[in-house]
């Protein structure tokens, strides 16, 4: 059984990570541009705090969550338009998603026991939520890394993000229109700190190995297959690497192999 309190912890601890890197930055720091195609440094900041926004009424007002989507003027600029709603000083900008995280932290806690939270196209446990929070709130990091020339330290908190990445196996193939497939997969990772995170049977003849840094980099999309040393063995694995998706929603654009224009 997942401890929702560890978990939620350290979906604390990834926020409060990319919380430092961005607090002290001077304000033009904030203007510059990130791998998302014109998302600058407080576009990510302003999507995180938005999308806090929306799970945590997800957790406390469905019908309010529900009206979300259904008044949106344009479904597929969802994102960017909540992003871009949400852009303020850096300053507020802060303040808004502090509040805002902290408050989805508290909702999280409190809801019922086997509660399914609405989101998009699905619904998910809280743990579930708070599992998806800490993968965006690290991948976006990432962003907000690349665009500052920072590169940071993994930690054990990437376990979250390869499980998810791991479950949502099947979700990659079917966001990309293609048949989900039934033959396992087996995943073994080499973990920040040299130990081994596996998932999937043994005997799994389609395998996917490598660092976990990696596998995170892949199922967030954040590099292109080609840039990262994961290894495929078997059609479905090989398959699987093209099409991973660790986030709900359609096919993102994914990033071009480095020297290539990248893509979001």
């Amino acid at each position: 059984m997942v401890d929702l309190t560890a978990l939620l912890a350290d979906l604390t601890a990834e926020s409060e990570q990319l919380d430092a890197l961005v607090a002290p930055l001077p304000p033009e720091a904030w203007a510059r541009p990130t791998p998302a195609p014109g998302w600058t440094v407080a576009h990510q900041i302003a999507h995180l705090a938005w999308t806090d926004h929306v799970a945590h009424l997800a957790a406390t007002d469905t019908a309010a969550f529900f009206a979300s989507v259904t008044s949106a003027p344009d479904p597929s600029r969802l994102v960017d338009d909540g992003a871009e709603a949400f852009l303020a000083p850096p300053a507020a900008l802060l303040a808004r998603w502090r509040a805002g995280r902290a408050a989805l932290a508290a909702a999280l806690a409190a809801a019922p026991a086997g509660e399914k939270l609405p989101w998009y196209g699905t619904r998910m446990s809280p743990a579930s939520m708070a599992t998806a929070r800490l993968m965006e709130t690290w991948a976006h990091g990432e962003d907000v890394a690349d665009a500052l020339g920072v590169r940071r330290t993994p930690t054990a908190r990437l376990r979250h993000v390869a499980h998810l990445g791991f479950r949502t196996l099947g979700h990659g193939f079917a966001a990309h229109g293609r048949a989900v497939p039934t033959a396992p997969v087996r995943v073994e990772l080499v973990a920040p700190h040299g130990d081994t995170w596996a998932f999937g049977p043994e005997d799994a003849a389609d395998r996917v190995t490598g660092p976990a840094l990696d596998f995170c980099l892949l199922v967030t999309q954040r590099r292109h297959r080609a840039d990262l040393a994961l290894v495929a063995t078997g059609p479905v694995a090989d398959e699987w690497l093209d099409v991973a998706q660790a986030f709900a929603g359609p096919p993102g654009g994914k990033r071009a192999a480095a020297g290539s224009e990248a893509l979001r």
